[in-house]
């Protein structure tokens, strides 16, 4: 399965869903969106399979959105994406694309939606448990 990943690898969220892909078998492609953005059409294509709008993939916590002023609703998703481009750590992450959809995964166990099953456990890095030894979901009937 071709699976890419746009990842940093200074976050949990983003560190958690590159390992549970791999726990599902696969190695992804893995682009750091920091260092290599995805253009600003990819990145309008990118939202546009995930279904939700520009706002809702801006990241806010530990980037310029407040100074640039952002959180205003008069900003048009043409202005966050001309930031997003400017900026590319505004850009929420992981995105993961795969052939079953494209998510911004946040929390990162939203990726399994898109991926095929586990292969075995998987625990978070804070030792939360998302998959049990037999590849199913924690905490799900």
């Amino acid at each position: 399965m071709d699976v890419i990943i746009y990842h940093n690898p200074q976050c949990g969220t983003s560190r958690n869903t590159l390992g549970l892909i791999r726990n599902a078998g696969i190695e992804p492609h893995i682009v750091d969106y920091v260092k290599t953005p995805p253009t600003r059409l990819l990145l309008r294509q990118l939202i546009a399979r995930m279904g939700v709008s520009v706002r809702d993939v801006i990241r806010e916590k530990g980037t310029p959105f407040q100074e640039l002023g952002l959180g205003d609703p008069s900003v048009s998703d043409d202005q966050l994406l001309d930031a997003m481009m400017a900026h590319p750590i505004l850009i929420n992450r992981p995105i993961v694309v795969t052939p079953m959809g494209v998510r911004l995964c946040r929390p990162s166990e939203a990726v399994l939606d898109i991926l095929p099953p586990q292969q075995g456990e998987f625990v978070k890095e804070d030792g939360e448990p998302v998959v049990d030894a037999s590849g199913r979901r924690v905490g799900l009937a």
